[in-house]
């Protein structure tokens, strides 16, 4: 498996080929040995507590659990294992892309961020869709509110996210460079055609089809709510809330990164020059942390969904200032899911 990247790596014995490829390669180093370092740092140094602190919650303080509870619990448990894997990437990037964990833990790491990307995706827009009919279709469709369909719910989103990123650990490894191992993002790696369809249709089932089901929910959610008589409801604050918040996630952190992803596989498939390349390279290394910040939009996305959240973490230490006055809003905003 790795003698096309033994190959690639002796690449220097073909002078004019060889250039090219210093080029191209060399003027991105900069950018990913100190941008990625500082911004995976911030990422894990808040997402990591953040997100053992929610579990915890979730676990000890949040029972009996709603739907939207188990949905949450989930989506906090494949964040923090994506979080587990950043402080290998940090070590690999401060350290100039010199891989020294192995081609197993190379193919983890980069499968951890895939997994966590995908799963996310689909745990919200599960999220969305019981919102909808929580909210659009309260009584026709009230056995959804039961624990059993978010249970379900989750155990497919697992399933799908792991059945959708394992191919991708057979065209992730490590590899030799200018006397350096390399652990390879998906779009530098070689077989390019076969990387090119299996990221589109990856990118088609578990990003665009979550993303136009995710706006419609919130389109109709939103067009529900008002049409009901109360018009400064808490209930209507706070669906404007996760509607915002929810589709930030999405076309702000999501989409440039599926996008110039794709951009990035096409521009190594294309005949252009090093300089417009470069360019696409190093737009597609900013979205890549930009895509790992839903994790920080996850946090706010628990406080937000549950009314009770922000009590249990105070009474997980010992916090029971304004006590009155959530349990008000609590009872105010109970008929969500």
């Amino acid at each position: 498996m790795n003698e096309p990247l033994d190959n690639f790596a002796n690449a220097s014995d073909f002078p004019d080929y060889a250039a090219a490829f210093g080029n191209c390669t060399d003027e991105k180093i900069p950018l990913k040995r100190h941008y990625l370092p500082v911004i995976y740092s911030v990422i894990f140094l808040v997402g990591f507590p953040g997100n053992a602190v929610a579990i915890s919650t979730y676990i000890f303080k949040m029972r009996p659990w709603k739907s939207s509870t188990v949905i949450m619990l989930n989506l906090a448990c494949t964040d923090l294992l994506y979080l587990t894997s950043l402080p290998f990437l940090i070590h690999y990037y401060a350290s100039g892309e010199n891989w020294v964990f192995g081609d197993f833990m190379c193919k983890f790491i980069r499968f951890s961020f895939n997994f966590n990307l995908s799963s996310s995706i689909l745990f919200l827009t599960c999220f969305s869709i019981f919102r909808y009919f929580g909210i659009s279709h309260p009584m026709s469709c009230f056995s959804i509110h039961k624990t059993r369909w978010a249970v379900g719910a989750c155990a497919v989103v697992w399933v799908i996210s792991l059945v959708a990123v394992i191919p991708m650990t057979f065209l992730i490894t490590a590899t030799t460079r200018t006397n350096r191992s390399a652990c390879l993002d998906i779009t530098s790696s070689d077989d390019l055609t076969t990387i090119k369809w299996y990221n589109l249709i990856l990118t088609t089932t578990t990003f665009c089809l979550p993303l136009v089901i995710v706006t419609l929910c919130y389109t109709m959610i939103i067009y529900t709510l008002t049409q009901g008589p109360q018009t400064h409801s808490c209930l209507k604050q706070k669906a404007r809330r996760l509607t915002v918040l929810l589709l930030l996630v999405f076309y702000v952190c999501f989409l440039p990164f599926h996008i110039l992803r794709v951009i990035r596989i096409e521009s190594r498939l294309l005949s252009i020059s090093c300089s417009i390349e470069n360019q696409i390279h190093e737009a597609y290394i900013i979205s890549r942390p930009l895509a790992a910040l839903n994790t920080f939009g996850n946090l706010l996305l628990y406080v937000v969904v549950s009314d009770n959240f922000q009590q249990a973490i105070c009474s997980m230490v010992r916090c029971k200032a304004n006590g009155g006055l959530e349990q008000a809003k609590k009872i105010s905003c109970s008929n969500n899911p």
